[in-house]
Parts: structure tokens; C-alpha cells; sequence
């Protein structure tokens, strides 16, 4: 990508097909690139800016986890993105749809190896991707952040539920919750955040072929990787339509 934006790399697994999801099967969906689009899955809260609408999305959330098997936490942070950004940028149409399917691969919403997202929003252990050192496969990207982030003073890694790397994470962190502290890649609200402004940067519209494969390819230049998040968003959007 000429941006040079494309910094995230996903250390998820390639699922197979009709894999089980927790309480949801995933159908492998292969659409070609720029052609379609996921649907939208069951719409977040209205978010009301001068009142608590925490029950709300608690509520939403459960609803959520007990279709589609996401951690009702992680479903709450996937949430309260799509509600900030529909009043940030409107135009986007982002669904948290495709923040839950970029989260299924690149963490299994912070579940790989037996890890899990705590009632804090942070996962029980970090989330630290493989050492970005050039060996075969890998692309060379050399520390940027003193390890702060990572734990690695030679070579990047990709950090979190939603896996930022250091640098990118340095452009686009951002805080969910109003309690001044710095932005962490290893909170799920905090991540979900970030990768929804991510997405949306550019004037993309996500709601379009063109708008949603630029906005996840940028993530992760691999169509396959798009056609996965495709596969999770299109599928929790089934799983959470009204019936």
C-alpha cells in the first residue's frame, strides 16, 4: 500500500472450512476481491453521549455472545467501536461485524492458546506476535518502540488482541474509556477502537465493495486474509439477524 499504513500482520490461524466457532459455525466464504461486501451484523446501541448507555450494550452483548460464541466482553468493546464511529464518521457504515472478523483471526478474540479477555478488557496474558525478523515468510521490520510495547529491542511485534504493531499502534492508539490513561493495544476496547478508526480512515465507506476490501486490505495486503475476515463478518452477521 503506497500510505505505507500496512504495518498490522495477523499471527491467527487460517480456519478451516465450517470450523466450529464456539456456539457458531463459520462457512468458509472465498468472494473475490472488491466484488461484494459482508453483511452487516445486528447493529450496536444508539450511542448517547451525555448518558450511560453501558446496560444497553451490556445487554446487546450478551445477545451477541449467546448467538455467535464471542466473549460477551470482547462483543461489548467490537460494540461500543461501531457506536464511536457512527458518530465520528458516519459516512464510514462501519459494522462491528468486521472488527469481530479481523479479531477471529488475528486472536480468536484473544483466546489463542488458551487465553482470555478479562472483565478488564485485557487479556489474562499478553498477546505478543512472532519476532518480525525476516526469516522465511516473515517480513523485517527492526524495533521501533525500545520494546516498550512489545518486550523485543531488536525486531517488531505485533501486540494485542487485535495485533498492532508498535508503529502503527504509535499512529493510532486511542483511549475508550475517559480515565486519562495511556492507550494499551493489549485492551480490547482500546484495540477495537483503534482498528475501527483504522479502517475508516480515508473517507472509505465500508459499506461498499470498493470502501471494505481497500479498508481490510490495507490491514493485511493478503486477499485470503480478506476473504477470512469476510467469512467471520458475513457469518456473525447471519448468526445476529433477527429472526
Amino acid at each position: 500500500m503506497a500510505t505505507g499504513l500496512t504495518l498490522i500482520l495477523t499471527i491467527g490461524v487460517r480456519k478451516e472450512e465450517n470450523e466450529r466457532d464456539a456456539a457458531l459455525v463459520i462457512p468458509d466464504q472465498r468472494p473475490r476481491s472488491h466484488e461484494t461486501v459482508p453483511r452487516a451484523a445486528l447493529a450496536a446501541p444508539v450511542d448517547r453521549p451525555r448518558a450511560s448507555d453501558q446496560a444497553e450494550l451490556d445487554a446487546w452483548a450478551e445477545r451477541v455472545a449467546d448467538a455467535t460464541g464471542i466473549p460477551a466482553r470482547v462483543a461489548a468493546a467490537y460494540g461500543r467501536a461501531e457506536m464511536w464511529l457512527r458518530g465520528e464518521r458516519p459516512e464510514c457504515r462501519l459494522s462491528w461485524g468486521t472488527l469481530a472478523g479481523i479479531g477471529r483471526v488475528e486472536s480468536r478474540h484473544g483466546s489463542l492458546d488458551g487465553n482470555s479477555i478479562g472483565d478488564d478488557g485485557r487479556p489474562e496474558r499478553p498477546i505478543i506476535g512472532i519476532a518480525l525478523d525476516g526469516s522465511p515468510g516473515v517480513r523485517e521490520i527492526r524495533d521501533t518502540d525500545d520494546g516498550r510495547l512489545d518486550a523485543d529491542i531488536s525486531w517488531d511485534r505485533a501486540v494485542g488482541p487485535m495485533q498492532f504493531l508498535p508503529e502503527t499502534w504509535e499512529r493510532w492508539g486511542a483511549r475508550a474509556t475517559s480515565d486519562g490513561a495511556e492507550p494499551d493495544p493489549q485492551d480490547i476496547d482500546d484495540a477495537a477502537l483503534a482498528a475501527a478508526r483504522y479502517l475508516c480512515a480515508q473517507g472509505r465507506d465500508l459499506a461498499t465493495p470498493q470502501g471494505w476490501w481497500d479498508a481490510v486490505l490495507a490491514y493485511n495486503r493478503s486477499v485470503d486474509y480478506g476473504q477470512d475476515v469476510f467469512s467471520g463478518a458475513d457469518g456473525y452477521a447471519e448468526a445476529t439477524r433477527p429472526r
